[in-house]
């Protein structure tokens, strides 16, 4: 197989752009092997119940916005709404989530995370965000702010793509 080279002078990519991409594949391997110790109380629901990193990706959600819809969890996450269902019944079976009905919109079902599990599950956020948390120190206010909404924008496209 011969490379075209003058594909190869041409990239498609800027460097800026290529730099960025690449550190992509180390961020998804980082949560991926969850290196962070799970509180004891969580790994033994999460072990009980074969939870997965999937249900960690919708307590992640819930700790940045406290109560959701559920289609809004499908939604954040880039999943069917059959899906975001079928990970919140599965955390609520393990008693970690609490559903009730959107008093707003009937048909609407909204989910929190469950009071006796609240500081566990935002220590084990806290503990999986610690490498971007350092990240943030090091920068000035105005770099964060544009990391964030980087990020933030970056999020939005990849979920409508």
């Amino acid at each position: 197989m011969s490379l075209n080279p003058d594909a190869m002078s041409s990239p498609v990519l800027t460097e800026e752009e290529a730099e960025a991409l690449a550190a992509v594949p180390l961020i998804e391997a980082y949560f991926r092997r969850g290196n962070v110790q799970m509180p004891a109380n969580l790994e033994t629901l999460f072990t009980k119940h074969g939870l997965t990193a999937r249900h960690g990706a919708v307590l992640a959600q819930l700790v940045a916005s406290a109560v959701l819809a559920v289609s809004e969890v499908a939604r954040l996450l880039s999943v069917s709404l059959s899906t975001a269902s079928e990970l919140i019944s599965d955390l609520d079976r393990a008693g970690i989530v609490g559903r009730r009905e959107d008093p707003d919109n009937r048909r609407r079902t909204l989910v929190a995370i469950a009071e006796p599990h609240i500081d566990d599950v935002r220590q084990l956020v806290a503990g999986r965000a610690e490498p971007l948390r350092a990240v943030l120190a090091e920068l000035s206010p105005q770099d964060r702010e544009g990391f964030a909404k980087g990020l933030r924008a970056w999020a939005e496209h990849v979920r409508s793509w």
